[in-house]
């Protein structure tokens, strides 16, 4: 009997020991660790969900959104950083627009993990952390991002919890135009059917009537032409020429002396005269002997100004030698050239400010080469006076994959 409760004692003292054992607590709290932060970045997970169902325009349903409290909001600001419509008002969109995810709050002693947990799974992600007075705390060594105070209020954040805030722009709609169902209507020949003033016209193939400056539609030739009845009286010796479709009175004499080999010629842009090279005596070796240089038409015994020497400060004229066809291009290396950009060319620099070239049409960005991959923005935002212009994006950044300074430039 005494054998047998020895041997009872023995078996009992070795499972407390196995079971009480430093080993076998450390197994307990690792296991415990590992579940923890589990937990946490599942928590990280499901609101980085969220956030890209919103970017997307889509929708995530999960039950962890319901577990961890999970919110998102769009959220818009004016420039004087107060809450506003996220809307498209008469062409201006509100200053600063957002897509914020929210969790609830997680316990101060779960931050380090969270944090780690930031660093090791999103670590280019430079808005997503955890809110901690008016700050967004980062994971790595990113540092912090401050948080407007009107963001705050509205979405009621507090200490602890998960916050994802990313800067969007809102999408322009697409305007449907409808017209209502009518008899249909059979034009003539040398006509086409066009829907105006509200109903079914037939009007004449490539008519014009809407002609710029001193210019006015030809019928015959099918173009725009210098009107007669617009040409100004001018004072003795002088003539009038059309500059820029703009009827100007012009000395033609000039008083200029130039050296052998030189000729005066009028600079239209100061409307002075200068001596350069003279044509005649200069031997042509291209093999264009007739350029065309799309001359405006005028009445015979009209003086007109060829567009090619209509070049900006910014520009340089470019002859195709191929189709013989002269016209003006960009030409970067005058940006420094305070009369083609006024400013400190140096200072446009960095992720915030860059250059960009004001095209006045899409026909004339279509010659440059390198940027037919781009989409040329002719906006209020981008000026097209033909000359180099800063983009500064002020509190936001140059879109590196829509711009190509130093002929486009486009914010984010």
């Amino acid at each position: 009997m005494n054998i047998f409760m020895m041997i009872l004692v023995a078996i009992f003292m070795v499972g407390f020991y196995m079971i009480s054992s430093p080993s076998q607590r450390v197994v307990q709290q690792e296991t415990e660790y590992a579940i923890n932060k589990s937990d946490l970045r599942a928590v990280a997970e499901c609101a980085a969900a969220v956030q890209n169902a919103q970017i997307r325009g889509t929708t995530f349903q999960d039950v962890c959104i319901e577990k961890n409290e999970i919110r998102s909001q769009f959220v818009c600001l004016s420039s004087s950083m107060r809450i506003t419509s996220c809307e498209i008002v008469r062409n201006k969109r509100p200053e600063y627009s957002y897509i914020i995810t929210a969790t609830g709050a997680i316990s101060p002693d779960n931050y380090n993990s969270m944090l780690e947990i930031l660093e090791e799974y999103f670590p280019d992600v430079g808005t997503f952390g955890i809110f901690m007075d008016g700050k967004i705390m980062v994971g790595g060594t990113s540092g912090a991002r401050i948080v407007p105070d009107a963001i705050v209020e509205e979405m009621e954040l507090v200490d602890g919890e998960l916050v994802y805030m990313t800067q969007y722009e809102i999408p322009t709609e697409d305007t449907v135009f409808t017209a209502p169902v009518q008899t249909d209507v059979i034009c003539p020949i040398g006509t086409i059917k066009t829907y105006r003033f509200g109903r079914w016209q037939c009007v004449g193939y490539n008519t014009k009537t809407d002609c710029g400056g001193d210019m006015i539609w030809d019928s015959d030739l099918l173009t725009c032409v210098a009107d007669e009845s617009k040409k100004p009286l001018c004072a003795e010796q002088q003539t009038a020429v059309l500059v820029d479709s703009v009827w100007e009175c012009i000395n033609p004499f000039p008083e200029k002396e130039c050296p052998d080999g030189m000729t005066a010629r009028l600079n239209y842009t100061t409307l002075e005269w200068e001596c350069v090279a003279d044509p005649s005596a200069v031997q042509d070796t291209k093999k264009c002997e007739t350029l065309t240089q799309g001359a405006i038409f005028g009445a015979v015994g009209t003086t007109i100004r060829v567009p090619s020497s209509s070049c900006t400060d910014c520009e340089k004229a470019i002859t195709n030698y191929d189709t013989c066809e002269t016209y003006c291009v960009p030409d970067p290396s005058k940006i420094n050239n305070p009369a083609c950009y006024p400013g400190d060319a140096d200072a446009c620099t960095g992720s915030h400010r860059a250059f960009y070239f004001g095209f006045p049409t899409y026909s004339y960005a279509a010659r440059i080469e390198g940027i037919q991959d781009y989409t040329v923005p002719l906006d209020a935002r981008h000026s097209q006076n033909r000359k180099f212009n800063c983009m500064d994006c002020g509190d936001g950044e140059i879109d590196t994959t829509r711009s190509i300074p130093p002929y486009i430039a486009i914010c984010k």
